[in-house]
Order: structure tokens, then sequence, then C-alpha cells
């Protein structure tokens, strides 16, 4: 582990170092025991490790606010609803948005998802090879959550684009200001595009979900043209990113552990508990920011009113007084409250959907994948923030 990445004695980390983001598990683990509120490098801003102190702030909205306003700059003019604005109006936005998110909604998907999952594998079986990232972990629910909101799949690169522009903006994350004014940029396209589809679905209504949203009553008026692209914005962003971030961490960890890998192949009883497992052990949303509302003292730190808080959900998955053998992949754990989709108001509103795609994906790999490894002399290359694997390439012996 490199100093670079975490210093324990001034008690910072570097959130963007490639060391950190490839293997966190090491500097998060020293970082729960040793230091359980540090500060980031080139933000200074406060970084709360422990489950305790993490579950204990997402419980608590009236505190640590997710209503972040210009200082979280994603692009977006106004909050995204429902992510950043907090309880009482938050829990009125959650009641329309939730029935569309249930476990029964989303498993109308399925078929189609299983489907979808044995094609992308059959055009690359044969190979005997494939960058996973592009070839998989993109695609299988980048098109099953274009299907499910309404939008064509074949401008699904476009939506990628626009995606990236505001999660990975091309600049060195440390570069805030230049981030920024992309992510403006970005955000001004992501508007634009969404104006256009509101218009066209007031127009000439389907079965959709960008329909629900223009159709559907909160309190007994339609959701306003902002309330909707406010809404959209947000979609757009976690729909096409963080299953992808978790299908690659997921596979990158059994590539190298051919033990776990095994035990997914034979017994495909136990995916619903590995999904589980992998999401606390490879938790792909790092960090999540909250802007204190009061005075907050915390081990022995203070901090100030206004200040920006970052909650990193990750490590807190690893802390040891919540996960007896934290520091270990047990897929038959059976206690398993990891934070991978937050915890309180805020728990993620597409978790149904994303623990589907992953498993769907983990199935239908290891039934006609079942022995894979990273390509030798090969080094996968991973994002900061939300841990993708954008470069992750798989080799697999021939098949019969």
């Amino acid at each position: 582990m490199s100093v670079d990445a975490f210093d324990a004695e001034a008690g910072t980390i570097n959130v963007v170092a490639p060391e950190f983001t490839l293997r966190p598990h090491a500097t998060m683990l020293e970082m729960v025991e040793r230091c359980p509120v540090a500060r980031i490098q080139y933000t200074d801003w406060p970084v709360l490790s422990r489950y305790e102190d993490v579950a204990w702030a997402l419980r608590h909205p009236e505190i640590f606010s997710s209503d972040l306003g210009e200082l979280l700059a994603l692009g977006n003019v106004r909050p995204m609803i429902p992510q950043q604005i907090d309880p009482p109006l938050q829990t009125r936005y959650r009641k329309i948005l939730d029935s569309q998110f249930t476990k029964k909604a989303v498993n109308r998907i399925e078929p189609a998802l299983r489907e979808h999952a044995r094609n992308l594998i059959a055009a690359v079986l044969d190979a005997g090879e494939c960058e996973f990232d592009s070839a998989f972990a993109i695609p299988l629910p980048c098109k099953a959550f274009l299907e499910f909101m309404g939008l064509p799949v074949e401008e699904m690169d476009h939506f990628l684009a626009l995606k990236n522009g505001v999660i990975r903006p091309d600049a060195h994350p440390a570069d805030l200001a230049r981030c920024t004014e992309l992510r403006a940029e970005t955000g001004r396209q992501i508007y634009a595009y969404f104006e256009d589809l509101i218009d066209q679905r007031t127009r000439a209504p389907r079965e959709d979900l960008m329909t629900y949203l223009v159709q559907v009553e909160l309190e007994g008026r339609r959701l306003s043209r902002e309330e909707i692209l406010d809404i959209c914005y947000l979609f757009l962003l976690g729909g096409l990113d963080t299953v992808t971030a978790t299908l690659g961490c997921n596979i990158a960890y059994l590539a190298e552990n051919a033990e776990q890998r095994r035990r997914i192949s034979q017994d495909s009883g136990c995916v619903e508990a590995v999904v589980e497992e992998l999401l606390r052990w490879q938790t792909p949303v790092t960090l999540l920011p909250r802007v204190l509302k009061q005075p907050v003292d915390l081990r022995g730190v203070h901090m100030a009113a206004g200040q920006v808080v970052n909650l990193m959900i990750s490590a807190a998955d690893l802390d040891a007084a919540e996960f007896p053998r934290a520091g270990e992949v047990d897929f038959d754990r059976d206690r398993n409250r990891h934070l991978a989709f937050g915890l309180g108001p805020h728990r993620c509103l597409g978790s149904h959907l994303a623990r589907l795609e992953v498993r769907v994906g983990l199935e239908e790999w290891h039934r006609l994948i079942p022995d894979y490894a990273i390509k030798p002399g090969e080094i996968p290359r991973v994002s900061p923030g939300i841990r993708e694997f954008q470069y992750l390439p798989l080799v697999w012996p021939g098949v019969a």
C-alpha cells in the first residue's frame, strides 16, 4: 500500500490514487481501524469510515443533508430528484417513484435480460477472451435500463457519453474547476434531450417510465416539466453506471479467486448470497457526499455547519464491528447489512433492478464461462469514485 494513497499520521487519503482505486481494501481496513475520521487530500473534506458513524449519518438527513446545491456541481442547475432533496419533500417524490421499481415490477424484464446476457456471451465465447467492460458489463444493464426507461437503445453510445461527461469528465479528478466546466456543458445537453422527450411522450404516450412521469400526479397535480427533468437527470446517471461498475468489480474479484468462482458454477442457488457479499466487499460507490446542517463533533473531530462530509460506505462495509471476519469474502455470511445501496430515506431507488441485473449477469456468465482469469501481463484500469473496471481483459480455456 502506497503512502501516497493514505497517510495515517496526517489522517489524509487520496481517493483518486490509482493504487487505491485498483485495490482499496487494505487502505480502507486501516482507515476504519486507525483513522475513522480522515480528510480527502485535495479538498480537505472530512470522510467517515466506520459503519456505526456512516449508518448514523445516513439515517439523519436533517443533519447530514443531501441538498448539496453548488457544493457538488454535477452539471445540474437544480437538485436531482429524489437524491439531492431531503424529507419531507423527498418522501413525497419517493411515493410516486417507488411503485415503478418494486421487485415485482422489475422482475418482468428478467426473461429479456437473461436472453440478452446469453447473446452477449455467445458473441465472445469462441474467441476465448474479451474486454469485459465493453463486451458485457456496459451493454447488459444499460440496454435493460434504456428499455425500462423508454429510451432508444440504438442511442446507447450517446447516453453513455452524456453519463460519462458528468461522472467521469475528461479531466483529472483533482482539477475541480475543469471538471465543473465539463459537467456543466454535458448537463445542458442532458436537459435539452429530455426537454424534447417530454414533448414526445406528451403528444404520443407509450407504455414506459417516461410516459409514467409525464402522466403521474403528485398530491393532485402532475409533475412540472422541471421536476421531470430533474428526475430524468438522476436516472440517466444512476441507471447507466452503477450496475456496470458492480459487474466489473465482481468479475475482477472472481477472476483472481478460483475457489469462490467454482462455488458459483457448482451451486447456482448460492448466487443471491454471492451478490450480497460481493456488494459488501466490492462496494462500487466509494463515497456519498453530504453537507452538514449543524455542527457535529465525532471521534474528537469538529465539523462545522455548511461543510461537505463524505461517507465512505465502501470502508464501512469492511468494519469488523459490524461484519465478523470483515477482511474475508464469505458467501455464507449470515447477517449482511451492507451499505452498498445506502440506508435510510435515500436508500437506492433502483436496488431491486440492480440486484436482478447483477444476479442474472453472474448466473449466465458462469453457466457458459465458468473458468476465466485476467489476461496474463495485463493490468486492469479502474476509475475513482464509482469503481468501474474500464479495462478488464479476460481469457478462458477453449470451448469444446
